[in-house]
């Protein structure tokens, strides 16, 4: 097994065995040498160059099960379904660069996100042969925010796609700010079959007082995607402001 894989496992599994717990009572100033962080913390420090190349493919896999799937050029089914995809896509530019269309009233391009997503599963329902639905947490909960956001499945042959659009600014293809992330977690994990994995970006013109203009679209494949890992620990206020960590504070009024 390549080493950097192997990483990637050991890493991913960090975050699961981490995921839920919750922290120990600090008993003194001297750190456990049984913590989670124990391990992790120096292993990341000396590792972490090795994390900048892991395939997304992997990283799905060994976060769920299941596999991700490259399109296929010779497969009928495949390409039968990225024509469809191409046609829907034409349709839903068109409407969301229409005058009246709801977007055009919307100031942040952040906030058309989710309009997007609805154009695009109202269209894609609407083309023969194809069931496009908000995909299901482990919990059949239907969530929309984290990865991914559209569920496509060709109903003849069973085949599933999994859809994340993206919008993004021209001039800004090759930015390095990032566009994309997939956090492992268990309850709340929406990958739940084998299935191809597919980016529809959508480029739009820089809008100075005018409507917005969607200028093209392109179909990712994501088996080709290669992620980085961002050590980054986080915290709540609910988990800084507990009363028994409050060591001062302002009298009541």
């Amino acid at each position: 097994m390549p080493r950097p894989l192997l990483l990637a496992i050991l890493c991913v599994a960090c975050v699961l065995v981490m995921e839920g717990r919750e922290p120990s009572p600090a008993l003194s100033g001297t750190p456990s040498p049984e913590s989670t962080a124990a391990t992790l913390i120096p292993w990341l420090l000396e590792e972490k160059e090795e994390l900048r190349e892991i395939p997304l493919s992997d990283v799905v896999f060994y976060a769920t099960g299941k596999k991700v799937i490259p399109i296929n050029p010779a497969d009928e089914i495949d390409q039968r379904v990225l024509k469809q995809i191409a046609a829907a896509l034409d349709q839903v530019i068109q409407r969301m660069n229409a005058p009246d269309s709801p977007i055009q009233t919307v100031a942040r391009i952040n906030e058309v996100s989710g309009p997007f997503e609805n154009m695009i599963r109202e269209v894609l329902n609407g083309t023969p042969g194809l069931s496009c639905i908000f995909p299901k947490t482990a919990q059949e909960r239907v969530q929309r925010s984290g990865y991914p956001d559209l569920q496509l499945v060709d109903t003849a042959s069973k085949r599933v796609y999994y859809l994340d659009p993206k919008l993004y600014a021209s001039g800004s293809r090759g930015s390095s700010f990032r566009t994309f992330y997939f956090e492992p977690k268990i309850a709340t994990n929406k990958v739940r079959e084998d299935a191809v994995h597919l980016l529809l970006g959508f480029e739009h013109a820089e809008r100075k007082g005018g409507n917005w203009d969607f200028t093209r679209w392109d179909v990712v494949d994501l088996a080709h995607l290669k992620v980085k890992l961002k050590a980054e620990f986080q915290g709540s206020n609910r988990d800084m402001y507990r009363p028994d960590a409050i060591v001062a504070t302002s009298a009541d009024e």
